[in-house]
């Protein structure tokens, strides 16, 4: 199958879970188009394995992903998301300490694949988070924070509750969401791999088509790659919030894939 034919059929998926009003069938439907990109990706990686000397072999490339403009706020659980959806699709991925751009490693076809996941759930999670803070069901919760007072020559630390602010339950609430769209996909992934080296006549074939296609991908990313440090966008640094982060979580186990109409046209920015 073309890549174009692949991304085409992956739309027809996502317009079937947008269309739905059921959670199940949307979610069967996400499901189904993450198996379809693992076995697009499965056998373009067979492929590569078959070509002779002198046909064109697909290489891994590094494509630039812009988050939005620094200094907006929640760059990070943005990110976050685009990181956890890479994950599942064997993209790997550098990213700013702004959170404003994201460097990602891959083969084409895996990255396109990323970049149409991202703008849908990116829309769905923004759309659920609002939800919850107008629901106001983060405010039966309190944070705890460190308070510093002096008391003659010294110093000392209580804690203290505050009520939970919706900037902190919008993160808490975002994160988790990342995490567990994360999970759904990567155990998509995870069970199309298991049934594809799971046939007997190809299975060995399979498998190391596989092997040489992370070790091709690990290469070129150490090539490549010129981070340093480490990125701390992924924590909840305000405080957690354990109502937020359910809710969170309840809502990318039921989130559905994309409303637009083909996958290639997946927007890199942010919405405002």
């Amino acid at each position: 199958m073309s890549s174009d034919k692949m991304l085409t059929r992956i739309g027809g998926l996502l317009r079937l879970a947008e269309s739905t009003d059921n959670s199940h069938e949307g979610d069967a439907f996400m499901a189904a188009a993450q198996r379809l990109a693992t076995a697009a990706s499965i056998d373009l990686a067979v492929a590569r394995a078959h070509a002779a000397g002198g046909q064109r072999r697909d290489t891994p490339t590094q494509r630039l992903i812009s988050i939005g403009e620094p200094g907006k706020k929640g760059l990070r659980t943005y990110a976050k998301l685009f990181l956890a959806i890479a994950a599942a699709n064997d993209v790997q991925c550098d990213i700013a300490q702004t959170s404003a751009v994201v460097y990602a490693y891959g083969f084409g076809g895996d990255i396109d694949v990323c970049e149409a996941l991202y703008t849908s759930l990116l829309i769905q999670m923004v759309r659920a988070s609002d939800a919850y803070i107008r629901s106001g069901e983060y405010r039966s919760e309190t944070t705890v924070r460190t308070r510093v007072e002096r008391r003659g020559r010294r110093r000392v630390a209580t804690e203290v509750r505050r009520p939970v602010a919706g900037v902190t339950a919008r993160l808490n609430f975002q994160l988790a969401y990342a995490a567990r769209i994360g999970q759904r996909l990567a155990d998509s992934k995870s069970e199309t791999e298991k049934q594809a080296v799971s046939v007997p006549e190809s299975s060995t074939e399979t498998a190391i088509a596989l092997r040489d296609k992370q070790l091709e991908l690990k290469d070129y990313y150490r090539e490549n790659s010129q981070a340093r440090g480490t990125w701390r966008g992924a924590r909840a640094a305000a405080g957690h919030v354990s109502d937020a982060q359910r809710a969170g979580d309840r809502a990318a186990r039921t989130a559905r894939l994309s409303n637009t109409p083909e996958l290639s046209v997946a927007r890199k920015q942010l919405p405002s």
